[in-house]
């Protein structure tokens, strides 16, 4: 039972030290005691894989087994409050329904209207669509979900 826990603590090290490996800058390796300190840290925290496949680390598994993760720093009461003002004030909340939508959508004449973007003239989209054309990048007519110019790259110029 114990050399099954300890090469398992062996093989969560393993991966855990292999995947910061990856992420650290390749110029520079760790000592052998660098990574006997993370490896301690980890078994401190339980911040290594649980035994399981549910992919949880065992400080997430067993909570009251080890140390309390820091409280990060969140909103503040008065912070939260003026968002939640806002939200109401725009109807930027999720209507009392199943469908998903927010109030502003469901009663739009009860809220402030959204400030409209400036589109596309006229002009800008026919010049879109002749350079499409052009091109070939325009989809091609079926469901392969490919260009004109991928399914017949010899009829458009190539651009780059």
């Amino acid at each position: 039972m114990k050399r099954s826990y300890f090469s398992a603590i062996a093989l969560a090290a393993a991966t855990l030290v292999g995947g910061q490996a990856f992420a650290a800058d390749t110029s520079t390796g760790k000592t052998r005691d660098q990574v006997r300190a993370e490896l301690a840290e980890a078994v401190r925290t339980g911040n290594m894989p649980a035994h399981d496949r549910s992919g949880r680390m065992l400080n997430e598994v067993n909570p009251s087994q080890y140390p309390a993760k820091p409280a990060t720093q969140g909103y503040t009461r008065a912070e939260v409050r003026a968002d939640l003002a806002e939200a109401i004030r725009t109807g930027n909340m999720p209507a009392n329904d199943r469908s998903g939508r927010m109030l502003n959508e469901v009663n739009p004449s009860q809220y402030p209207a959204k400030p409209a973007t400036q589109g596309y003239t006229r002009a800008e989209v026919r010049a879109d669509l002749a350079e499409a054309i052009r091109t070939g990048n325009m989809p091609a007519n079926n469901e392969s979900g490919l260009m004109l110019n991928q399914v017949n790259p010899g009829r458009y110029e190539h651009t780059s």
